[in-house]
């Protein structure tokens, strides 16, 4: 399964969710599935994804958000590996981190990440956080949708094949644009 068909199929199934996604190509294919008020790209802020979906998600405990979707690769996981001790101490019940592990630090030249020899759902669990594993669509779909369901927090260990979509733009928006909007939109909806 490629990145882009991954988020495909997260972008369907979270159209009413915050969803935080980690910098770079993550971003970039994101918004060209279509870009949306819910989404909080995190430009320019490798490894701090989960941290920031923690944040959230521990803020939004008693509002109407049913979850909160953090879409994170595994070289920007692998930066910040003590946000999974945070989240297994803490334990943000509305948090499902979708790890979209490529092996490889994709947006920079594919150069490989110790991912094939640490296995970050390992990790994840041993930070007493439960962890759904998938390598296709069909799994994903099912892992996500099992997500939904009972509260969390959750990990969804996703194998994706390496490499970045073709021909997609940049994704050049401002920061503050991007915050405020999705700030409003969390407000509004």
């Amino acid at each position: 399964m490629k990145r882009i068909e991954a988020l495909s199929c997260l972008a369907t199934r979270s159209a009413k969710l915050p969803v935080v996604a980690t910098c770079a190509a993550t971003s970039r294919e994101l918004a060209s599935l279509g870009d949306r008020d819910n989404y909080l790209y995190l430009l320019d802020s490798m490894g701090l994804t989960s941290s920031v979906g923690v944040g959230l998600a521990l803020a939004l405990v008693h509002s109407a958000h049913d979850r909160v979707v953090v879409i994170d690769g595994d070289g920007s996981l692998l930066m910040n590996l003590g946000s999974l001790a945070t989240i297994g101490f803490l334990r943000p019940e509305k948090i499902i981190l979708v790890v979209l592990d490529n092996a490889s630090y994709a947006s920079t030249g594919g150069i490989p990440t110790y991912s094939p020899g640490i296995d970050l759902g390992r990790i994840a669990a041993a930070c007493d956080i439960t962890v759904l594993r998938c390598n296709d669509l069909v799994g994903l779909e099912e892992a996500f949708d099992k997500a939904l369901e009972m509260a969390g927090p959750y990990v969804l260990h996703v194998t994706i094949e390496p490499g970045n979509a073709a021909n997609i733009p940049l994704l050049l928006m401002d920061p503050v644009t991007i915050s405020t909007r999705f700030a409003r939109w969390l407000v509004e909806s």
